[in-house]
């Protein structure tokens, strides 16, 4: 069973940035990672994700250009660098670890497709 725990989140002003950063308890070398968001009320939404091998990423549209998801394997940790933050963006924010294997990265948009999650961290852009 592994663990997840991020950590980085906080108070931004709009424009700002923050970076996010999950340490998994066994390491993370042979999972594709994600991150994901949540608001009160509303539904997990995908944030982006980050092959095992560190070769591919894949973003929300509400993200990309923005947002850069990475991976240190040596350090068992996947970071979420976030920039030109909006208060849209505030949420609770998770990263998670898929054992599975999908050619194309579109398939791990869904939250059914990671096996474990970290308890999150609340990012909060005030205006």
């Amino acid at each position: 069973q592994e663990q997840l725990v991020e950590s980085g989140g906080g108070l931004v002003q709009t424009g700002g940035s923050l970076r996010l950063s999950c340490v998994v308890s066994g390491g993370i070398s042979g999972y594709t990672m994600g991150w994901f968001r949540q608001t009160p009320g509303k539904e997990r939404e995908f944030v982006g994700a980050i092959r095992f091998s560190g070769g591919s990423t894949y973003y929300s549209d509400s993200v990309k250009g923005r947002f850069t998801v990475s991976r240190d394997n040596a350090k068992k940790t996947v970071y979420l660098q976030m920039n030109s933050l909006q208060p849209e963006d505030t949420a609770s924010y998770y990263c998670a670890a898929s054992d599975k294997y999908y050619n194309a990265m579109y398939f791990y948009k869904s939250a059914n497709e990671y096996r474990y999650w970290g308890h999150g961290t609340q990012v909060t852009v005030s205006s």
